[in-house]
């Protein structure tokens, strides 16, 4: 009888020598020949692509070179949600630019809708964000008497990219909106 557990114990150290051990693969992030990012556990060169560093994700910590005082949550500035723009265009990445669009009151298909084109938007280079600002009643009686200039903040932002071929312009315009205390881009 003692001897059945011991071949029982025999069998299972066995069975875990004999076990193979997890493969511990290191993702590599690479840009590749047309411009796009790349993951892959080779190496760049081996695909025709060139090494990539990740993005800072946070701007204003020390030793980062300075930029914004955004450092996650919402973007409290008009400043802060061009940079969040600017940061998701330049390194492709959609989620980032969803981060800083108001979903509030969509639907599910909306909601797709809206997530195809950001996806759309990231794909293409960025040339500049521009302000779109409110109209202005022109012919009203002002026009006989200097008026004073009222600074008001833009109603959207115009985002000036080129499409694929480097040379065709492209233009998406997003509505601006204030929620609790933050700015938010929409439509």
């Amino acid at each position: 009888m003692p001897a059945r557990p011991l071949i029982l114990l025999y069998s299972l150290l066995a069975a875990a020598w004999l076990w193979p051990s997890p493969i511990h693969a290191q993702v590599r992030r690479c840009t590749g020949a047309d411009g796009g990012m790349v993951f892959t556990d080779r190496r760049c060169a081996d695909i025709g692509g060139v090494d990539r560093l990740p993005a800072e994700r946070s701007a204003g910590t020390a030793g980062s070179g300075g930029g914004s005082l955004y450092r996650g949550g919402c973007a409290r500035s008009l400043q802060d949600l061009v940079y969040e723009l600017t940061t998701a265009i330049d390194s492709r990445d959609t989620n980032r630019l969803a981060s800083v669009y108001n979903w509030t009151g969509l639907s599910s298909r909306e909601g797709y809708a809206v997530m195809a084109r950001l996806a759309g938007v990231v794909k293409r280079p960025l040339v500049d964000i521009a302000p779109v600002m409110p109209a202005t009643a022109e012919g009203v009686d002002g026009d006989l008497y200097p008026q004073t200039t009222v600074r008001r903040a833009p109603v959207a932002l115009r985002i000036e990219q080129t499409l694929a071929n480097g040379s065709t312009p492209s233009r998406s315009v997003f509505g601006l909106q204030k929620y609790f205390g933050c700015w938010w881009i929409r439509g």
